[in-house]
């Protein structure tokens, strides 16, 4: 995946278009990523032990990854991810400036 746990990301369709957060979790089998404040969901939970609270919590579920694309640190713009081999390793750069991805 192009997409890793860290970067800022853009969502580009959906009831969260052009919303912006951090990518918290990535989960490649499903080609599915998990971003902060983006496809949030009300969940039940039941106390399980005794002390604990029952009741509605707010959580973010995974959107698929080709739905965001990534947000250059450098020009501030969503981009696509573009790849360049320097010194024998393979960098992440964007596709707009050309600057290198973290």
């Amino acid at each position: 995946m192009r997409i890793k746990k860290g970067d800022k990301v853009q969502v580009l369709s959906g009831n969260d278009k052009g919303k912006t957060g951090e990518v918290l979790e990535v989960l490649p089998k499903e080609d599915k990523i998990i971003v902060k404040d983006v496809n949030i969901r009300k969940k039940h939970v039941k106390a399980r032990r005794q002390g604990e609270e029952s009741g509605i919590i707010s959580v973010e579920c995974s959107i698929p990854s080709s739905k965001v694309n990534i947000v250059c640190s450098k020009c501030g713009k969503a981009t696509k991810i573009g790849y360049k081999i320097e010194k024998d390793e393979k960098v992440r750069i964007c596709k707009k400036c050309g600057a290198k991805l973290n």
